[in-house]
């Protein structure tokens, strides 16, 4: 309950209000008590002899009743103007109704936005049954710098023209990453482009690390990048044994582990502390990515560390936690 400053009475306020009464007090020195007028206290008393407690409980103003209500057939002629992508302001005037009337009426019927006209499709949501039956790979795009920049200093003079013309230690890197579909297990590297030699490179260390975990891969998801459409790629995925699947054009929550684990990188490791440099930056990749796979609790898995899905036994821990 959003209560102003100057409320007299709360619902506490009201039953103590009846309370006075029935100890013997006048409605006039109650109403005085509680710092309302007579007419106040008898309405709440007059609610509380109807309905009980529930009666003191606070009410919509609107009426139950309105004197002049929207014609049903004109509240569906402002819905199927609507559902013809008409603004409001038309509507009103093709209906002879004001546009506060129209927005009333789009309101309760849920169209108020134009994308509301668009049913959204169902969240299909899948988790592969075992280790290695799915890895999903992607590429996020970085900003090199030898200097802490815009977001630490709050300048930006002196960093867009320098990295535009690639000098010094400016210009692009590129974080790629790969995940798991089931435990959430993930391998990251930093390359300095995303041409298809860098990802058949990334791919082929990524299959490594979990065969080191013990976990054989089977099949890889991409976007359609044009690293990941190359033949040189698709050789590389038959020489792995890997079926490749690609995503639908312009769904990236087909691949969403994948976006989702860039997300959480860039928040948790490449803006998370004021790097001196890229190349520090770099440098503390490694251990993050350790952390998420073996000590952050992911939300996707029941609050379990992804390492936690192989089911791996004391002496496994052991051995491969470095």
């Amino acid at each position: 309950m959003n209560v102003h400053k100057n409320a007299r009475l709360t619902p506490k306020g009201r039953e103590y209000l009846v309370e006075l009464v029935k100890s013997g007090l006048s409605l006039k020195a109650a109403s005085r008590a509680v710092g309302v007028s007579p007419r106040t206290a008898g309405k709440w008393l007059c609610r509380f002899k109807e309905e009980g407690i529930a009666g003191l409980a606070d009410r919509s103003s609107r009426p139950g009743k309105l004197r002049c209500p929207t014609p049903p057939d004109v509240v569906e002629r402002i819905i199927e103007l609507r559902r013809q992508r008409l603004t409001g302001k038309h509507i009103a005037r093709q209906t002879g109704v004001s546009p506060a009337t129209v927005s009333r009426v789009l309101r309760r019927a849920g169209l108020s936005r134009l994308k509301d006209l668009e049913p959204h499709e169902p969240e299909q949501r899948y988790v592969h049954d075992s280790p290695g039956d799915m890895i999903h790979l992607d590429i996020k795009k970085l900003g090199r710098f030898e200097r802490p920049g815009h977001r630490v200093t709050g300048s930006r003079k002196g960093q867009s023209n320098p990295r535009g013309r690639k000098q010094g230690g400016y210009g692009w890197e590129y974080l790629h990453v790969c995940i798991d579909d089931h435990s959430r297990i993930a391998f990251t590297d930093i390359f300095a482009d995303e041409k298809k030699e860098s990802a058949i490179a990334f791919l082929e260390a990524a299959v490594a690390y979990y065969r080191h975990l013990g976990v054989t891969v089977t099949r890889v998801m991409t976007d359609n990048g044009a690293c990941y459409k190359s033949k040189a790629f698709a050789a590389a995925c038959k020489k792995l044994g890997l079926k490749h699947v690609r995503t639908r054009p312009y769904t990236p929550r087909t691949n969403g582990k994948a976006e989702r684990f860039i997300k959480t990188a860039i928040n948790e490791w490449a803006y998370a502390r004021a790097y001196q440099s890229s190349e520090q930056r770099k440098a503390f990749l490694p251990n993050w990515t350790h952390n998420y796979n073996w000590h952050r609790p992911h939300g996707g898995i029941k609050d379990q560390t992804p390492i936690s899905k192989l089911n791996w036994d004391r002496n496994n821990l052991l051995r491969f936690h470095t």
